[in-house]
């Protein structure tokens, strides 16, 4: 038997005795192996010629993409060498956001098209996905160097590019086998500091050489965490899997039991992503080049590709919360290259509404995803419209500050709320498909659409109760 029989015959009998798909367990295995491929940069290539650091970046991130979808990389390649064409034609115009914007998200959507399944699976159009925001983002890079300076937002100044990178920097970008696979998403602008000593303040050792980035154990940290998650994961997945969603045996339980359980569904179901982001950051501090600065009390800062911000995450007691810490960099990009530029249309809801429409799109062609973020719109819809009103109430703002069991039943209120819903919503993007996701809706008799759907309608007889009265004056 050939050596490469025997890698997948041992892949997929490790990957039947943890439970896991094997393209699943070679993807971890992908993101694990970042950390030798970081500490070989650390040891040997670090502050040396960025000629190369880009060949290593591109040969590792070439043979962990292949390794994971063998000759389906050709894709990643030949959007790359389209998009680079088209930035040699168009140069830094709007015209060249224009066509990269179209081409890549129309090869990332007939991707989706041509492999559609019934499920969620692991192929080559994951680190596509993540290609076609890191070459979109570099379009608009290029085009905001020839907008007056007055015109740029203080993050458009720091990461916009003067001259077009070359084909070499271009790849290396891409491949960068810290983010190639899932993420996380950094600009052009970063990467290029990095490999040219400049992302960080240059510090020698005795002998002359660089000294080499205060962030190893920070990023094996990191990663432990996210192996922890991954455990976690795994065990709650055992009880309360896609499968039991839509089984009987959770049609027969009690209506609370049932939010209960699809609450604690969601949360495992986030615990994947969760572990996935911290495994890729922890490589990613590892290599350096998610320096940030320095805090105020001058410690340095490495939560530059930070994706989840995990206090935030476990306290949440609101959706914004939610969005706030989960998927930083995605919600970051969107902000930055699709909400922030879209200021012509005249109204924050306009662009809200937009933006979800590009992340669904970008997600694939789902009907769940569609449905997903427009639950997250609406959701957001109530706690932004009715939030300003529980602020301005004096009278519970006065309970919350002087009554602790008071305050203790709001805040049990607000977590069961965020926990159920929170599973609710995730529905239909992880089940995907109408029929699956609507008989687990059915199950729990549609409660979220009927609460979050009926407010508008309820909105003014809501406020009425909760606004504070204004004390009539004596002259009244």
């Amino acid at each position: 038997m050939a050596s490469g029989e025997l890698i997948v015959g041992g892949l997929e009998s490790l990957a039947d005795i943890i439970g896991v798909p094997t393209d699943a367990l070679r993807l971890l295995i992908s993101l694990f192996l970042g950390f030798p491929l970081a500490l070989f940069h650390r040891e040997i290539l670090y502050g040396k010629n960025p000629t190369i650091q880009h060949y290593y970046f591109i040969i590792c991130g070439l043979v962990l993409g292949f390794w994971n979808y063998e000759w389906s990389i050709l894709h990643s390649i030949f959007t790359l060498l389209i998009t680079y064409g088209i930035f040699s034609v168009f140069g830094n115009r709007s015209s060249s956001v224009v066509a990269t914007f179209i081409f890549n998200m129309g090869y990332l959507l007939c991707g989706y098209y041509a492999t559609a399944t019934d499920d969620y699976d692991i192929k080559w159009t994951m680190p596509q996905c993540v290609l076609t925001l890191r070459l979109i983002g570099l379009s608009f890079n290029l085009a905001d160097s020839t907008k007056p300076e007055d015109k740029l937002s203080d993050t458009q100044k720091t990461t916009m590019l003067h001259e077009k990178p070359s084909l070499l920097e271009m790849t290396a970008f891409v491949y960068f086998p810290g983010s190639f696979l899932i993420g996380p998403q950094f600009s052009m602008r970063r990467y290029l500091d990095y490999v040219n000593g400049k992302l960080m303040e240059t510090k020698l050792d005795v002998t002359g050489l660089k000294v080499k980035p205060n962030s190893l154990m920070l990023g094996i940290n990191r990663a432990l965490i996210g192996i922890v998650y991954a455990a976690m994961y795994k065990i709650g997945t055992q009880y309360v899997s896609n499968e039991y969603l839509t089984s009987s045996e959770y049609d027969q339980l009690g209506i609370i039991k049932r939010c209960f359980f699809l609450g604690l569904w969601g949360r495992c179901t986030l615990y994947k992503y969760i572990s996935c982001w911290l495994i890729t950051e922890g490589v990613c501090i590892v290599f350096g080049i998610t320096y940030n600065g320095k805090d105020e009390h001058g410690c340095e800062k490495w939560d530059g590709c930070a994706n989840v911000n995990l206090l935030t995450f476990e306290n949440a007691t609101e959706f914004n919360h939610y969005i706030m810490s989960f998927n930083i960099n995605t919600n970051y990009w969107c902000s930055e290259y699709i909400y922030k530029r879209l200021k012509f249309l005249g109204s924050k809801v306009y662009s809200q509404i937009v933006t979800l429409l590009f992340l669904a799109i970008w997600h694939g062609l789902h009907s769940g995803y569609y449905l997903c973020f427009f639950q997250e719109f609406i959701i957001m819809y109530l706690e932004k419209d009715l939030k300003p009103v529980l602020v301005k109430n004096e009278t519970l703002q006065k309970l919350m500050k002087e009554n602790f069991l008071f305050k203790l039943l709001i805040w049990s209120i607000l977590k069961i709320y965020t926990f159920v819903f929170m599973g609710y919503s995730l529905i239909p993007f992880t089940l995907l498909s109408y029929s699956r996701y609507v008989k687990v809706y059915r199950s729990v008799y549609f409660i979220g659409h009927i609460i979050f759907l009926s407010y508008p309608l309820l909105a003014p007889f809501i406020k009425r109760l909760i606004r504070p009265h204004k004390k009539r004056s004596q002259t009244d």
